[in-house]
């Protein structure tokens, strides 16, 4: 399977790095996108270095391209993605995608997601949410679109932050049709 993940410019960008190194393991094509406002969330909140962790071995197998190459083959649905998703989605993002808007490889690939029917995840990572965002949410989900923001759940008895990050990371990869053993399911 070809998977985009798009990393945007929201809070907690390590899940997105997460799920890529993830994703990578588990035999499948990836392709990533991090965004400049990713990179400096990650700086700022984590003091991760982007351009320097992307060159370790986890991430060797995986297609990185910038946000500014509209040239890249994800571009163009003629590519192949089968699934695309942002992890996380900043508001930005969503209303760009939400308006169509394409002044980048993510949200352009996000069009192409829409226009192909193909799997396009939105991890919306906002607290509390407007009014104009939820409306925006409502009408991509009405258009196909997964919306799944990074929201936690008890039923996996989380021991650490770690195993809370798993969860969400674990849930994304179900949606994406990745089997997975990364959390505890839920179980009476």
């Amino acid at each position: 399977m070809k998977i985009l993940v798009c990393v945007s410019g929201a809070s907690y960008c390590e899940l997105g790095l997460e799920l890529i190194k993830f994703l990578a393991a588990a035999d499948h094509e990836i392709f990533a996108v991090i965004s400049e406002g990713a990179k400096l969330v990650l700086r700022a909140e984590s003091g991760i270095d982007a351009d320097e962790i992307l060159k370790s071995a986890e991430f060797r197998s995986v297609k990185f391209y910038p946000d500014t190459d509209l040239s890249a083959p994800p571009a163009s649905g003629s590519f192949g993605i089968d699934a695309t998703i942002f992890a996380p989605c900043s508001i930005g993002s969503l209303a760009k995608i939400y308006g169509g808007l394409c002044d980048g490889l993510s949200t352009r690939a996000a069009a192409v997601a829409l226009k192909e029917r193909k799997t396009l995840i939105l991890g919306v990572r906002e607290m509390p949410l407007s009014a104009i965002s939820l409306r925006q949410m409502s009408e991509l989900a009405a258009l196909g679109v997964i919306i799944a923001p990074p929201v936690i759940a008890k039923y996996c008895r989380p021991a650490s932050a770690e195993d809370l990050q798993r969860f969400v990371i674990g849930k994304w990869a179900d949606l994406l049709g990745v089997k997975n053993e990364l959390y505890q399911r839920w179980k009476i």
